[in-house]
């Protein structure tokens, strides 16, 4: 579906803030489908609708910022409400353009860049009304209290109070909860700042320091064959070098290249010590920058190799990037579009047969068409191919250096409940088919699409490992660390995985905020995994961190990015 407006005409009635004509009509119903397109997996325009991941938008142009009671805004939001700051058009436009430069310490993710397009979606919000009955509300509204079926903190063996490093976690398939087993929470968690003096929790025999604080909070990680560590900013739309020359604290920082389009996913290439570039994937291309060893800032213009990924880019906009170790294959992953897909109908616009022959098994269409799924490429960007589907947001993607494996770690579904379905990790098989939408955790059906696609039961591939529902499960690293590395973990971790879970909103009692150890064996989780750095949950409503990548330093220590706060953390053994 093209996102495009199609008039000239109609371009010109968005940009206008004057009254409702039916060119503005128009232009609000272009604005509706950039709307879907970009917005409606977190926030809703209906009052009948329990707000997401993001507030209610019915009613929002008048409305004072940061106003939604018992929402978890961000300081900065709160900070412009306090001021009695309300959103208009205008200011509705230039925060879509670029919500971090408008509010510095904003959560949201998303932008929309085209002006035409975010004009358009500023007309359709202005047509959302709001409640009749609310009363202006206060930016700093105590939260709401959780619904009354939700599990107490004492009696959920999840609950957060009981993280600890050391914890271990087993969840079973077979002890999965039924649908709806407890109501649907919306729990964004609000950030405040951490505690004077606190630091994360770690095991006992390994110490923790400050190793870098990044302002412009990256989120994905990844380290060159010379040690260096790259670091993408989404929000300030930017790559960045950290250089550590005793390991211990980044002495050298330094600007890569900006001016990028959401970058995320990062990956050197050719494989080995020497590269020659690094691809980077924006939000909707990939492109590659000329890279030798030690270089701390871009020689040149970026190539694009992959001019073009999904029709449109909004929802889940992260896209993460790997090569296989022979550097033959480059992978892409693409989240979906929607929560669960319920509005795309029972059949695709062609035979099944035909669909899946050219998509995929159990690929989805419509809006669906081209996401959740991880997409293969030769690296120059030729030879296109869906390597797997009905993985609904892999946002964490890695290949295993030592078998080659390709691994994944979801964020499930919304909206079934506290405990379902489990976010999980797991081993991508080419060609593989993981349930999503239709079903989740192998062969369970999605009671909301029930019916619809009987035929994919017996093909769905249960993961490898599963989480603790709406962990929100993101960047991961096998520990291995070389025979000269003076930091070296206990031999005992050599192999397992380190993976870190950001944490969510749709559960009444929190959970994630913290980096576990995956027990592996011969390269495969052994359905087990353990706690190993926390204390960034503050309460069910606030975390003052929420760790998003993790990667193991030449002197065999453990680095952990915090996206919130901009923290790089160094995990060694104690001295």
């Amino acid at each position: 579906m093209s996102l495009v407006v199609p008039a000239a005409r109609l371009l010109a009635a968005a940009l206008s803030f004057g009254s409702p004509t039916s060119l503005q009509a128009q232009a609000a119903k272009v604005g509706q489908r950039v709307f879907v397109s970009n917005c409606a997996m977190c926030h809703t325009v209906s009052p009948d609708v329990k707000a997401l991941m993001g507030p209610g938008l019915h009613g929002v142009v008048g409305r004072q910022i940061g106003g939604v009671p018992g929402f978890g805004y961000s300081d900065a939001l709160i900070g412009l409400g306090g001021r009695r700051k309300t959103w208009t058009r205008d200011e509705l436009d230039r925060y879509l353009a670029d919500p971090g430069r408008y509010a510095p310490g904003t959560t949201m993710p998303v932008s929309v860049a085209d002006a035409a397009q975010r004009r358009a979606l500023t007309a359709y919000l202005a047509q959302l009304t709001a409640v009749p009955s609310a009363a202006a509300p206060s930016a700093v509204a105590a939260p709401a209290a959780p619904a009354a079926s939700a599990v107490a903190a004492t009696d959920d063996p999840l609950h957060w109070s009981a993280d600890k490093p050391g914890r271990i976690h087993e969840l079973k398939v077979s002890q999965l909860p039924r649908p709806y087993a407890t109501d649907s929470a919306s729990n964004n968690p609000r950030t405040v700042p951490r505690p004077e003096g606190t630091l994360p929790s770690v095991p006992d025999g390994f110490q923790v320091q400050l190793w870098a604080k990044d302002p412009d909070r990256g989120r994905v990680m990844v380290k060159a064959p010379n040690g260096d560590i790259f670091i993408s900013s989404t929000p300030k739309r930017l790559v960045k070098v950290f250089r550590s020359s005793t390991g211990e604290t980044a002495d050298v920082v330094s600007t890569f290249a900006s001016g990028m389009d959401r970058p995320f996913g990062m990956s050197f290439w050719p494989t080995g010590p020497n590269p020659q570039y690094l691809y980077v994937a924006f939000v909707n291309s990939i492109v590659r920058y000329a890279y030798r060893n030690g270089d701390l800032v871009a020689t040149g213009a970026p190539e694009v190799v992959v001019p073009r990924l999904s029709a449109a880019v909004g929802a889940h906009s992260s896209r993460t990037l790997a090569f296989s170790n022979d550097g033959r294959t480059m992978f892409l992953s693409i989240g979906s579009a929607t929560n669960v897909g319920e509005n795309i109908g029972r059949a695709p616009p062609e035979p099944v047969a035909v669909w899946e022959a050219r998509h995929g098994v159990g690929a989805a269409w419509g809006e669906e068409e081209g996401r959740a799924l991880v997409l293969a490429f030769d690296p120059d960007g030729g030879n296109r191919r869906s390597h797997a589907t009905g993985l609904r947001n892999c946002v964490g993607m890695y290949v295993h250096p030592r078998s080659d494996d390709l691994f994944c770690s979801i964020n499930e579904r919304d909206l079934l409940g506290d405990n379902l379905p489990p976010d999980y990790l797991t081993r991508v098989k080419p060609g593989g088919f993981y349930g999503w939408p239709w079903f989740y955790i192998g062969a369970h059906e999605d009671p909301r699409l029930a019916g619809h696609r009987p035929d994919l039961r017996d093909k769905v591939i249960t993961p490898d490992l599963l989480l603790t529902a709406h962990s929100a499960p993101l960047g991961m690293i096998m520990y291995e660390a070389g025979p000269k590395a003076t930091a070296a973990f206990p031999k005992a971790y050599d192999g397992d995985l380190f993976l870190t879970f950001h944490g969510s909103w749709n559960r009444h009692t929190r959970t994630g905020s913290k980096v576990v150890r995956v027990f592996m064996k011969d390269g495969v989780p052994t359905g087990r995994y353990q706690d190993f750095m926390t204390g960034f949950v503050v309460s069910d409503r606030e975390v003052w961190g929420r760790p998003s990548a993790v990667v193991v330093q030449e002197d065999g220590s453990l680095l952990v990015d915090d996206d919130v706060t901009g923290e790089i953390w160094r995990v060694a053994p104690r001295r």
